[in-house]
């Protein structure tokens, strides 16, 4: 329900003065047009969702992976039926989170901008630091020096800071009549000099395309445009390792039957291989250690015809688990094999006598297994399949740990604390006893939902949540 809240961006009527009025097509019309196909994953659509910025995400923009002339790409395409494409905190971070995936993977970037610039009364927010907006203009630089392609098309407003991003693009397409692109819109120009100039003449396509040299196609229309970007796309001599088409096996298991496994009671942790039967080919599955630290499940498999080495909570992270964890992590990164991390760690409540010579000793081995996942020079992929707690999360390579992805079932909590093991029974006689459970029940009903899968991936702590029977995939 959620993502088909998303998929219609601003609303009907948004949608209507954008493609009628205006004569645009809609951002996800403009994709399609793009792609080779409809194998397109969407990366973190809930952001925004729910947050002080109105009832639609307010990000403004989509970003997402697919194939362009049997290239993959990612895309950031800003989304005009949205507070017409301004840009906000939120929408910054997601555009930075794409550069950070095509360099990271290296993957060329396709831009299509729609935007009417940064939203100025959030402007400290989105600015002036190094996370903010004038990050993506640096990214853009430093990829070409990566000789990492980027394109660009104008197919709308493109004002203020977001005329640097087609700017300082290697090709750029303007589309005449719809596409702009200039510092600062007519409005500003009356207010400043008296002068009244329309769009066109200030930034047009004709104008940028004969005078100006900032783009460097002019498209009559948006069909056309997208047409001169596959076109560009194919003479960019950027053709990445043809992709082999492997034979695999699917499971012995249903995918489907993930839904009925995926755990909603955190008090306990479901047996982890029950999850990989179904998500690896031919449920094959060749186990690393399998008698010793049995809390933590590491092993080989292949998924959709990809070896990858498998880290799976079975339990929470014991001494021995932990250190056959760093073992096994750095098998994998000796031999190049990308690794799978599958979170579900189930809270323990932590006792007086824990502090002891075993407590200290299953930290020293997490503390080992954090610098083994850091240090591997591998791919890696994260999913949250149930609870996310603490240390753990950071040990099974959270978002703190830069995995190339990170994805969230939907019934996946990522939490310091689970909020059900705080004490709830002041001491009697206590005259602050009501006060107390006063914070406390406010307390924990805080921390209930900031747990939750939908808090996360709306503050794009995540690449997104999906749906369990799609995890092979995504």
């Amino acid at each position: 329900e959620l993502l088909e809240t998303v998929s219609k961006g601003g609303g009907e009527n948004a949608i209507l003065r954008h493609t009628q009025r205006n004569k645009k097509l809609f951002v996800r019309e403009r994709l399609k047009l793009l792609l080779d196909d409809e194998s397109f994953l969407e990366l973190s659509p809930l952001a925004g969702l729910n947050m002080p910025y109105g009832d639609v995400p307010a990000a403004g923009c989509l970003t997402g992976i697919g194939k362009i002339c049997g290239v993959w790409c990612v895309f950031m395409a800003n989304d005009a039926t949205v507070k017409g494409g301004t840009i906000y905190p939120i929408g910054v971070k997601k555009q930075l989170r794409a550069q950070e995936i095509a360099m990271q993977n290296r993957l060329l970037s396709v831009y299509l901008v729609d935007s009417g610039g940064a939203f100025l009364p959030l402007q400290s927010e989105l600015f002036p630091d190094k996370s903010h907006g004038g990050r993506v203009f640096y990214n853009e630089a430093i990829m070409s020096a990566m000789r990492i392609p980027q394109v660009a098309v104008v197919c709308g407003s493109c004002v203020a800071g977001g005329a640097y991003v087609p700017t300082m693009a290697e090709e750029t397409v303007i589309i005449d009549k719809i596409g702009t692109l200039f510092l600062a819109g007519p409005p500003l120009v009356k207010a400043a000099t008296g002068e009244y100039v329309s769009p066109e003449d200030l930034g047009g396509a004709k104008l940028h395309s004969e005078v100006s040299g900032c783009s460097d196609h002019f498209a009559s229309s948006e069909k056309e445009a997208y047409e001169c970007i596959r076109n560009v796309i194919s003479t960019l001599n950027y053709d990445p390792l043809p992709e082999e088409v492997i034979e695999h096996d699917s499971p012995l298991y249903s995918s489907d039957e993930l839904l009925g496994l995926a755990p909603q009671d955190y008090r306990c942790t479901l047996p982890v291989k029950l999850i990989l039967s179904r998500l690896m080919d031919g449920s094959r599955f060749q186990e690393f250690k399998a008698n010793y630290g049995t809390t933590l499940v590491t092993g080989f498999g292949h998924m959709e015809g990809h070896l990858v080495g498998i880290v799976a909570n079975n339990g929470e992270l014991s001494h021995d688990a932990s250190l056959k964890g760093s073992h096994f992590v750095q098998l994998c990164s000796q031999r190049s094999i990308p690794i799978l991390f599958l979170q579900n760690t189930a809270p323990h409540i932590a006792k007086p006598t824990s502090i002891s010579q075993a407590h200290s000793n299953r930290l020293k081995a997490q503390a080992s297994m954090m610098a083994a996942v850091a240090c591997a020079a591998v791919p890696k992929i994260t999913i949250v399949i149930g609870g996310c707690y603490g240390s753990e999360s950071y040990v099974m390579c959270g978002r703190s740990f830069s995995p190339n992805f990170l994805f969230l079932w939907p019934n996946a909590r990522v939490a310091l604390v689970d909020s059900r093991h705080f004490s709830t029974v002041p001491q009697a006689g206590d005259n602050d006893c009501t006060r107390d459970e006063s914070e406390l029940k406010h307390l924990k009903e805080k921390l209930e939902e900031e747990s939750s899968a939908f808090y996360s991936s709306a503050r794009l702590w995540d690449d997104g949540v999906i749906l369990p029977q799609n995890t092979r995939k995504v």
